[in-house]
Protein backbone atom coordinates (compact mmCIF):
# COMPACT_ATOMS: atom_id res chain seq x y z
CA UNK A 1 0.00 0.00 0.00
CA UNK A 2 1.05 3.57 -0.45
CA UNK A 3 3.08 4.91 2.56
CA UNK A 4 0.34 7.55 3.17
CA UNK A 5 -2.59 4.73 2.97
CA UNK A 6 -0.42 2.93 5.95
CA UNK A 7 -0.08 6.06 7.95
CA UNK A 8 -3.84 6.68 7.51
CA UNK A 9 -4.68 3.72 8.62
CA UNK A 10 -2.17 3.31 11.61
CA UNK A 11 -3.67 6.24 12.96
CA UNK A 12 -7.52 5.11 12.35
CA UNK A 13 -6.86 1.79 14.10
CA UNK A 14 -5.01 2.68 16.85
CA UNK A 15 -7.65 5.46 17.98
CA UNK A 16 -10.25 3.57 17.39
CA UNK A 17 -8.76 0.63 19.91
CA UNK A 18 -7.65 3.19 22.37
CA UNK A 19 -10.82 5.29 22.51
CA UNK A 20 -12.94 2.25 23.34
CA UNK A 21 -12.29 1.64 26.90
CA UNK A 22 -13.97 3.22 29.46
CA UNK A 23 -12.37 6.91 30.40
CA UNK A 24 -13.45 10.19 30.95
CA UNK A 25 -14.86 11.02 27.57
CA UNK A 26 -17.12 8.10 27.27
CA UNK A 27 -18.25 8.41 30.85
CA UNK A 28 -19.15 11.80 29.53
CA UNK A 29 -21.11 10.56 26.74
CA UNK A 30 -22.78 7.56 28.23
CA UNK A 31 -24.12 10.33 31.02
CA UNK A 32 -25.35 12.91 28.92
CA UNK A 33 -26.41 11.20 26.52
CA UNK A 34 -29.10 9.56 28.20
CA UNK A 35 -30.16 12.80 29.40
CA UNK A 36 -29.66 15.39 26.46
CA UNK A 37 -29.74 13.13 23.52
CA UNK A 38 -27.85 12.53 20.42
CA UNK A 39 -26.66 15.69 19.06
CA UNK A 40 -25.21 16.71 22.60
CA UNK A 41 -23.07 13.80 23.54
CA UNK A 42 -21.73 13.90 19.65
CA UNK A 43 -20.46 17.25 20.08
CA UNK A 44 -18.98 15.76 23.09
CA UNK A 45 -17.58 13.30 21.21
CA UNK A 46 -16.04 15.89 18.35
CA UNK A 47 -14.24 18.30 20.83
CA UNK A 48 -12.74 15.10 22.30
CA UNK A 49 -11.68 13.96 18.73
CA UNK A 50 -10.59 17.37 17.85
CA UNK A 51 -8.34 18.00 21.12
CA UNK A 52 -7.24 14.01 20.49
CA UNK A 53 -6.01 14.69 17.20
CA UNK A 54 -3.94 18.14 18.31
CA UNK A 55 -2.31 15.72 20.72
CA UNK A 56 -1.39 13.78 17.85
CA UNK A 57 0.09 16.03 15.87
CA UNK A 58 1.86 17.84 19.13
CA UNK A 59 3.59 14.20 19.78
CA UNK A 60 4.71 13.76 16.43
CA UNK A 61 6.59 17.24 16.39
CA UNK A 62 10.01 16.67 16.39
CA UNK A 63 10.20 12.90 15.72
CA UNK A 64 11.52 13.26 12.94
CA UNK A 65 15.32 11.95 11.98
CA UNK A 66 16.00 10.70 15.87
CA UNK A 67 13.65 7.70 15.55
CA UNK A 68 15.22 6.86 11.68
CA UNK A 69 18.26 5.15 13.43
CA UNK A 70 18.81 1.04 13.67
CA UNK A 71 19.61 1.19 17.38
CA UNK A 72 16.81 3.63 18.42
CA UNK A 73 14.50 1.99 16.21
CA UNK A 74 15.40 -1.59 18.35
CA UNK A 75 14.90 0.01 21.95
CA UNK A 76 11.91 1.33 20.51
CA UNK A 77 10.18 -1.69 19.18
CA UNK A 78 11.13 -3.29 22.64
CA UNK A 79 9.65 -0.85 24.35
CA UNK A 80 6.36 0.04 22.60
CA UNK A 81 6.10 -3.96 23.03
CA UNK A 82 6.36 -3.26 26.95
CA UNK A 83 3.79 -0.40 27.07
CA UNK A 84 0.63 -2.17 24.51
CA UNK A 85 1.66 -5.26 27.18
CA UNK A 86 0.75 -3.09 30.38
CA UNK A 87 -2.16 -0.88 28.66
CA UNK A 88 -3.79 -4.40 27.72
CA UNK A 89 -3.05 -6.02 31.34
CA UNK A 90 -4.49 -2.79 32.57
CA UNK A 91 -8.18 -2.82 30.47
CA UNK A 92 -8.18 -6.28 31.51
CA UNK A 93 -7.76 -6.17 35.14
CA UNK A 94 -10.60 -3.29 35.49
CA UNK A 95 -12.81 -3.89 37.35
CA UNK A 96 -15.54 -1.09 37.88
CA UNK A 97 -16.05 1.46 34.78
CA UNK A 98 -15.37 4.72 37.04
CA UNK A 99 -12.09 3.40 38.00
CA UNK A 100 -9.30 5.18 35.37
CA UNK A 101 -7.25 1.92 33.91
CA UNK A 102 -3.68 3.77 34.11
CA UNK A 103 -3.71 6.77 36.92
CA UNK A 104 -0.99 9.29 36.57
CA UNK A 105 -0.98 10.79 40.18
CA UNK A 106 -2.31 13.76 42.32
CA UNK A 107 -0.24 16.33 39.42
CA UNK A 108 -2.01 15.09 36.70
CA UNK A 109 -5.49 15.16 38.34
CA UNK A 110 -4.63 18.85 39.77
CA UNK A 111 -3.96 19.86 35.81
CA UNK A 112 -7.17 18.25 34.75
CA UNK A 113 -9.36 20.41 37.55
CA UNK A 114 -7.30 23.54 36.91
CA UNK A 115 -8.00 23.31 33.10
CA UNK A 116 -11.71 22.66 33.48
CA UNK A 117 -11.26 25.47 36.08
CA UNK A 118 -9.45 27.83 33.25
CA UNK A 119 -12.23 26.96 30.27
CA UNK A 120 -15.16 27.12 31.71
CA UNK A 121 -16.70 24.85 29.60
CA UNK A 122 -20.23 25.45 28.76
CA UNK A 123 -20.75 23.83 25.30
CA UNK A 124 -20.57 20.43 24.69
CA UNK A 125 -17.93 20.62 22.18
CA UNK A 126 -15.97 22.26 24.77
CA UNK A 127 -16.61 19.90 27.50
CA UNK A 128 -15.16 17.25 25.11
CA UNK A 129 -11.98 19.47 24.30
CA UNK A 130 -11.43 20.57 28.29
CA UNK A 131 -11.97 16.84 29.11
CA UNK A 132 -9.22 15.64 26.63
CA UNK A 133 -6.97 18.55 26.73
CA UNK A 134 -6.48 17.90 30.93
CA UNK A 135 -5.88 14.29 30.47
CA UNK A 136 -2.14 14.00 30.59
CA UNK A 137 -2.14 10.38 29.81
CA UNK A 138 -3.65 10.80 26.33
CA UNK A 139 -0.40 13.37 24.86
CA UNK A 140 2.05 10.81 27.04
CA UNK A 141 0.37 7.82 25.27
CA UNK A 142 0.34 9.49 21.93
CA UNK A 143 4.43 10.62 22.90
CA UNK A 144 5.03 6.68 22.88
CA UNK A 145 3.08 5.56 20.35
CA UNK A 146 3.79 8.57 17.37
CA UNK A 147 7.56 7.13 18.67
CA UNK A 148 7.10 3.83 17.69
CA UNK A 149 4.95 3.86 14.58
CA UNK A 150 8.40 6.28 12.86
CA UNK A 151 10.73 3.76 14.10
CA UNK A 152 9.01 0.78 12.16
CA UNK A 153 8.16 3.40 9.44
CA UNK A 154 4.46 2.61 9.59
CA UNK A 155 4.23 6.60 9.47
CA UNK A 156 6.91 8.47 7.17
CA UNK A 157 9.02 11.17 9.54
CA UNK A 158 7.92 13.86 6.77
CA UNK A 159 5.16 16.38 7.17
CA UNK A 160 2.44 14.55 4.76
CA UNK A 161 3.08 10.97 6.55
CA UNK A 162 2.68 12.29 10.18
CA UNK A 163 -0.77 14.62 8.86
CA UNK A 164 -1.67 11.60 7.20
CA UNK A 165 -1.68 9.37 10.30
CA UNK A 166 -3.27 12.34 12.58
CA UNK A 167 -6.37 12.68 9.97
CA UNK A 168 -7.06 8.40 10.83
CA UNK A 169 -6.56 9.37 14.37
CA UNK A 170 -9.61 12.11 14.13
CA UNK A 171 -11.56 9.66 11.53
CA UNK A 172 -11.25 6.58 14.09
CA UNK A 173 -12.34 8.67 17.02
CA UNK A 174 -15.30 10.44 15.58
CA UNK A 175 -16.48 6.91 14.30
CA UNK A 176 -16.52 5.65 18.10
CA UNK A 177 -17.98 8.51 19.64
CA UNK A 178 -20.61 8.68 16.48
CA UNK A 179 -21.45 5.43 17.27
CA UNK A 180 -21.55 5.37 21.31
CA UNK A 181 -23.30 8.55 21.36
CA UNK A 182 -26.67 7.11 18.90
CA UNK A 183 -26.63 3.77 20.68
CA UNK A 184 -26.87 5.77 24.49
CA UNK A 185 -29.26 7.76 22.81
CA UNK A 186 -31.36 5.04 21.54
CA UNK A 187 -30.74 2.87 25.24
CA UNK A 188 -31.22 6.35 27.29
CA UNK A 189 -28.85 4.66 30.11
CA UNK A 190 -30.12 1.26 29.20
CA UNK A 191 -26.44 0.26 29.07
CA UNK A 192 -25.36 -1.59 31.74
CA UNK A 193 -21.82 -1.62 33.90
CA UNK A 194 -21.40 -5.23 33.05
CA UNK A 195 -21.27 -4.70 28.91
CA UNK A 196 -19.44 -1.44 29.80
CA UNK A 197 -16.66 -3.82 31.45
CA UNK A 198 -17.24 -6.22 28.60
CA UNK A 199 -15.93 -4.09 26.17
CA UNK A 200 -13.04 -2.44 27.61
CA UNK A 201 -11.81 -6.09 28.71
CA UNK A 202 -12.37 -6.71 24.79
CA UNK A 203 -10.07 -3.76 23.99
CA UNK A 204 -7.65 -4.90 26.83
CA UNK A 205 -7.51 -8.35 24.91
CA UNK A 206 -6.99 -7.33 21.90
CA UNK A 207 -4.06 -5.17 23.24
CA UNK A 208 -2.67 -8.25 24.22
CA UNK A 209 -3.05 -9.97 21.06
CA UNK A 210 -1.30 -6.54 19.34
CA UNK A 211 1.71 -7.14 21.84
CA UNK A 212 2.45 -11.21 21.21
CA UNK A 213 2.83 -10.12 17.78
CA UNK A 214 5.01 -7.67 18.61
CA UNK A 215 6.73 -10.04 20.25
CA UNK A 216 6.70 -12.62 17.61
CA UNK A 217 7.83 -9.71 15.22
CA UNK A 218 10.91 -8.91 17.26
CA UNK A 219 11.79 -12.19 17.72
CA UNK A 220 11.75 -12.70 13.79
CA UNK A 221 13.97 -10.03 13.22
CA UNK A 222 16.28 -11.08 15.81
CA UNK A 223 16.59 -14.18 14.55
CA UNK A 224 17.23 -13.11 10.90
CA UNK A 225 20.36 -10.87 12.30
CA UNK A 226 21.70 -14.38 13.29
Amino acid sequence: MPPLLVAGLTGFLSSLLLAIPIGPINLTILNEGARRGFFWALMIGLGASAMDAAYCLIAFTGFGAFFTGAYVKAVMQLFSFVFILFLGVKFVKTRSVGTVPVPLGRAAHRIEERIEERLHPHSAFMVGVARVMGNVGVLVCWVFLAANFISREWVPATWPGKLACVSGVALGNTLWFVCLSWVVSLGRGRLSEKTLLRIEHLSGVVLLLLALAHAVIIVRQMSLRH
